[in-house]
């Protein structure tokens, strides 16, 4: 990375005389800088090369909002990776804004249609997207302090969707940066008890041609054309460079709030596509410098599944990616990133993953990285994609295992619970590596991708006729389970058990060692009616619903009990790998508990039989420190069980402090130990346990068990 030049001369910069603009072209025999006013007129500037490849020039009396783009030439050479024609108007890479749109029936192509590898010299001009000139501006407020990764709640939301249908949003900012920012947008963030939003992407996108070919539009948002730009859709007063500034003001008003920004971002492909897509940016700049190649140099080497791969092994795409993370950083206030396909980014030239690649050592050893959220999506589809456990000590990964698994517990289509134990402490078997903790798993049970939490309790097949794909797009992989009906019903015992399951899924989550992600409106029963795929839905069907029920306002109000709990005691959110080791007191005398633990509601400590029990769909996970413990209970069978609370020396006395069930199927007052308590189906209960803190009261409470007495406790836990 320290080998490439200065990349500060890269982009526009306006400087009180005018401006300079910066173009990595390696390859060029000439670039022409076009500087476009609102009638579409263009004046062409002549750009010097510098050296290694960088070509700059400065215009006297440009202005902010100054739209711009660049034609290039060279030599048209398909076999060689060299795909020049200056009759493409092309985006900067360093753009800090975009305006408008691109016109799929103009020439966007760079090549005569039928023919990959003939050139079109037809100009595109008003048929693509223009770089604006944006002038420096203030960073956004900075938040007071940032959240460690053990204390973080994440919601994964659209910025569009989040508040297109939000009632009390002035409809004029319902969809934008601006909705987002609302007073009472941010209160409900606040009150759910999430620490940071993770916003699908952001960096200014485009629709790919076979989605506006079916009369929609690329929702999602991962098909980017700018990674320096914001994407100008979601502004309110136009998209000539005010989208940066609502963009601050958003991240202003949230951190001013708390809440930390994390942005899901884009590197690994572009929203160019195969060599037959549009030529917006970078492939007409250079197509073998900026994307991963063939071994012929005609086509493009797809590990992305999108139709091209950025080929972060050449230095200057390395240079344009972490230079693109530090804006966002420094100049746009945000606090953390994950990483669309993260393995694409560490492939090597000769596209093997490689995890001490340049790029990653940057960002791992960049002091302005320093208390950044790295979250990464651990593979992509090319060979040796799969990485997950593989990031190191500065990342967090999603956890499909754990996805996965939990998602088959509690639809009863896994035997045993010995793996549920394992993703409830932190899946260590993955990630208990040097230097990584617990938040190294994110711990997802859905996400933008798949079914919402209600409909994965809600179908058992995907619904996807309405992407015009005839239901063969999205996973058929769901892990879902209907409970014995398709889809919705008025039945009021159904819906009760969903919302149930519901609970269940989002309880094992939040109460698992690890960061949870909570996706936008599960926690109130968002639907898409059975889409797993709706990235091309820009309507109802994607947008969270805020007419919500009285049922699933329940289930937001005790989602929200459990994320205050879960905030309250550190005990339940451990920085550390806990691994059955005894727990001592600041004197040093043994307690003679753990700090974790595992109970199968009979004897006490699961035995080898309970673990190798197949039919088992009991557990008891008890965590505890010197001063605290807790007992949750994870039952995915469908009939009640009855159980044996654990005795001394795991507790004193009992209370039920959150369940999943009805209010009345669960006692209110405190339990003793050693007494009956009947599991309803289908539950989580989470227990908290007053303990013993010293040996003499220990000895107290077990001789006061042994002879039937009672003992009145030398240390009151709370109360």
């Amino acid at each position: 990375m320290n080998s490439t030049p200065d990349t500060s001369m890269l982009g526009a910069r306006l400087d009180g005389t005018g401006a300079r603009f910066g173009l990595w072209a390696p390859r060029a025999t000439l670039v022409e800088l076009s500087l476009v006013d609102d009638r579409m007129r263009q004046r062409n500037v002549d750009m010097e090369r510098g050296d290694n490849g960088v070509w700059s020039v400065h215009v006297p009396e440009v202005q902010g909002g100054q739209l711009y783009g660049y034609r290039v030439h060279g030599a048209w050479e398909p076999s060689q990776g060299s795909r020049f024609n200056p009759a493409r108007l092309l985006v900067d890479p360093y753009a800090r804004a975009i305006s408008g749109g691109v016109d799929f029936r103009g020439p966007i192509l760079d090549h005569v249609p039928g023919d990959d590898y003939t050139i079109n010299k037809t100009d595109s001009i008003g048929a693509v997207p223009l770089s604006v000139v944006v002038p420096d501006s203030p960073p956004p407020t900075p938040i007071a302090k940032r959240h460690t990764m053990a204390e973080t709640v994440i919601h994964e939301l659209h910025v569009r969707g989040f508040t297109k249908s939000h009632p009390l949003v002035p409809e004029h900012l319902r969809g934008s940066y601006a909705g987002l920012a609302y007073p009472e947008v941010i209160a409900y963030l606040k009150d759910l008890g999430v620490t940071a939003i993770e916003l699908l992407p952001v960096h200014h996108f485009v629709s790919e041609p076979f989605v506006v070919a079916k009369g929609m539009r690329n929702y999602w948002g991962y098909n980017t054309l700018g990674f320096f730009a914001p994407h100008s859709f979601y502004a309110t007063r136009g998209n000539r460079g005010s989208q940066v500034g609502e963009f601050k003001d958003m991240v202003s008003a949230l951190h001013e709030a708390g809440i930390e920004v994390i942005l899901d971002v884009v590197y690994n492909h572009t929203a160019e596509g195969g060599h037959a897509g549009p030529t917006l940016s970078m492939r007409g700049i250079d197509h073998h410098a900026y994307y991963r190649l063939t071994n012929d140099k005609r086509n493009d080497y797809d590990v992305t599944g999108c139709g091209n791969s950025v080929d972060t092994s050449e230095p200057m795409v390395a240079s344009l990616v972490l230079d693109s993370l530090k804006y966002w950083v420094e100049e746009m206030g945000v606090d953390g990133f994950r990483f669309d396909l993260a393995t694409t980014l560490l492939r090597d030239q000769n596209h093997h993953v490689v995890h001490d690649h340049p790029l990653k050592v940057a960002i791992d050893t960049d002091p302005a990285f320093k208390d950044i959220k790295l979250i990464a999506e651990p593979w992509d589809v090319g060979p040796y994609g799969y990485q997950v456990g593989s990031f190191g000590p500065r990342w967090s990964e999603w956890n499909d295992r754990f996805r996965d698994h939990v998602r088959d517990f509690w639809r009863g289509a896994v035997p045993g619970v010995q793996e549920l134990a394992t993703r409830l402490s932190g899946s260590p078997d993955i990630f208990d590596r040097a230097g990584r903790t617990p938040q190294a798993s994110i711990n997802l049970v859905t996400a933008h991708d798949g079914f919402t939490m209600h409909d994965l309790v809600s179908y058992d097949v995907k619904k996807n006729l309405a992407n015009g794909e005839s239901n063969r797009d999205g996973t058929d992989n769901n892990r879902s389970w209907n409970h014995g009906w398709e889809g919705t019903n008025d039945d009021p015992e159904l819906n009760d058990l969903r919302a149930r399951q519901v609970l269940n899924l989002m309880a094992t989550q939040v109460l698992a060692q690890g960061t949870p992600m909570l996706v936008a409106g599960d926690e109130f029963g968002r639907t898409q009616n059975g889409n797993n795929n709706a990235y091309c839905q820009d309507n109802p069907l994607s947008w969270v619903n805020w007419d919500i029920s009285p049922r699933w306002q329940n289930v937001r109000d005790r989602v929200t009990t459990l994320l205050a709990l879960r905030k309250s005691h550190p005990l339940l959110r451990s920085d550390r790998f806990l691994y059955h080791s005894e727990v001592m007191n600041a004197h040093g005398e043994n307690l003679r508990r753990v700090d974790l633990t595992w109970m199968d509601g009979e004897q006490g400590q699961m035995g080898e039989d309970d673990w190798h029990d197949q039919s088992r769909r009991l557990l008891g996970m008890y965590s505890s420190d010197s001063r605290d413990a807790f007992l949750t209970w994870f039952h995915s069978g469908a009939e009640p069980m009855s159980i044996t609370l654990p005795g001394i020396p795991w507790a004193r006395e009992y209370s039920i402090y959150w369940h999943s069930a009805e209010p009345d199927e669960l006692p209110t007052g405190p339990l003793e130990p050693g007494s009956p308590l009947v599991i309803p189906g289908r539950c989580t209960v989470v227990m908290r346990a007053e303990v013993p803190t010293t040996a003499a009261e220990l000895l107290s409470l077990e001789a006061a068990a042994l002879y039937s007495i009672d003992v009145e406790p030398s240390t009151k836990i709370f109360g």
